[in-house]
């Protein structure tokens, strides 16, 4: 197991629709373990696997911090609404450091995918969970959180990036 670079705005991986995974194999479960390594080094709550550079449809989260959160990963993951009920909150993202802004999300969705071994692997998610289950599969979608803002938002996210060291190197 290891810690991946995470990928910083403006690296073209983090636009691109990552692939359905078909290989169950031994690549994959070294892939999620590192992704799990990479997010506990960083302090984030999920990671999706094109924010370490590889185009698969996979995705870890942490949200075991909270009461009745969950630890685990998803691959091939699917979600949909179930409510038109929504949450907003602070977002940020491991591949965007030093901002964050409020964003809109569904607030509970149920989710659906495969486990390491291929297995169907299916749960309801709310609040917290359900925002990072959201954004990880917009970044699987090549979709950053940047996009959910309201133009005024994005304009003051796009300001910090560009005053930010690390897009500046």
């Amino acid at each position: 197991m290891a810690v991946r670079e995470v990928r910083l705005f403006g690296d073209p991986v983090l636009v691109s629709r990552a692939d359905e995974v078909v290989d169950f194999d031994e690549s994959l479960s070294t892939l999620i373990d590192d992704m799990f390594d990479t997010m506990e080094d960083a302090g984030g709550v999920g990671l999706a696997a094109n924010q370490v550079g590889v185009l698969r449809r996979v995705f870890v989260f942490d949200t075991s911090h909270q009461e009745g959160g969950l630890r685990g990963h998803v691959i091939n993951p699917v979600w949909e609404p179930l409510t038109e009920d929504t949450q907003t909150g602070k977002e940020g993202c491991l591949s965007i450091p030093d901002v964050s802004a409020e964003t809109t999300r569904y607030e509970t969705v149920r989710l659906s995918g495969q486990d390491r071994d291929g297995n169907p692997v299916g749960f309801v998610a709310n609040g917290l969970l359900a925002r990072c289950i959201q954004h990880e599969t917009d970044h699987l979608d090549g979709v950053l959180f940047l996009k959910r803002l309201d133009p005024a938002e994005r304009k003051a996210a796009m300001g910090v990036i560009r005053a930010s060291a690390w897009f500046n190197k």
